[in-house]
């Protein structure tokens, strides 16, 4: 599905479905410190309902399955969640095709919505009431984040630098450390109760390095498939004379937590 926002790479479209295969196998990156973060906290895990919005290919409620929380898991992409219910065979995940502003359950029938990579694309007007209804009293929203650091990681700096060369509107880039800002309609139906934010390694090999990068939005979900092989080709000649055959990628994660307001 092509989507098209003009606070997201200068309204430049782009459709995840292109690049759900790559996104898939290539994507699925996150360390177990992660996941720990996530179970510390006391969320999605036994007993607990989670909705897990933009779930992509399923990577948050796959991952975190075997904590026991029954999972329900939506995205726009019907490609997405085609990839995300292959990868979750024998899971026992509820995988819905929906706009994340098009969900409608009953009243509090959620103790925990997750937003794993994917808060800033919703209409946030619909999504603060709709989250806050859908929840249970207390409930939680957990907004996550997870990318790398350019500027204090050379091998991440140069391939950024070469998507910037084929997307120079992609506002992906030029990370750096610091909180997940949640935007002001979300207090008047929730309250901040935890954020954090932490370095993390990350392990590659020059092919899986240039997978993850082609699945970004920047490359394999907005550009044409001649850009794409131009842009690999100059990728992975790159990766050869900078990169070892295996190495670690310097990302950050960040979290915040928010309570439902009675």
């Amino acid at each position: 599905m092509l989507i098209k926002d003009e606070n997201i790479d200068k309204g430049k479209a782009f459709d995840w479905g292109r690049t759900s295969a790559d996104y898939a196998k290539y994507r699925d990156i996150y360390p177990k410190e992660f996941y720990g973060k996530i179970v510390e906290r006391g969320l999605c895990t036994s007993g607990q309902k989670v909705l897990d919005i933009g779930t992509g290919t399923g990577v948050l409620p796959r991952n975190l399955y075997g904590y026991g929380a029954r999972w329900t898991a939506a995205d726009i992409s019907k490609e997405q969640i085609e990839q995300a219910k292959i990868l979750s065979a024998g899971k026992n995940i509820e995988y819905l095709v929906s706009a994340t502003e098009d969900l409608c359950f009953p009243d509090g029938t959620f103790d925990v919505i997750t937003a794993c990579q994917c808060f800033w694309y919703f209409n946030h007007e619909k999504t603060a009431p709709n989250f806050h209804k859908m929840l249970k009293n207390g409930g939680r929203i957990l907004v996550l984040y997870m990318a790398w650091l350019p500027f204090e990681d050379k091998i991440a700096g140069a391939s950024e630098n070469l998507v910037l060369k084929y997307s120079p509107d992609w506002s992906g880039a030029r990370e750096t450390l610091h909180p997940i800002q949640i935007p002001e309609i979300y207090s008047e139906y929730f309250e901040l109760v935890h954020h954090e934010e932490f370095p993390l390694k990350v392990h590659f090999t020059r092919e899986t390095w240039n997978e993850r990068i082609k699945a970004c939005r920047g490359i394999g979900a907005s550009l044409s498939p001649k850009e794409i092989a131009e842009w690999e080709k100059e990728h992975r000649k790159l990766l050869e004379k900078i990169a070892p055959e295996e190495f670690n990628v310097l990302h950050y994660a960040a979290m915040a937590e928010l309570s439902a307001r009675k």
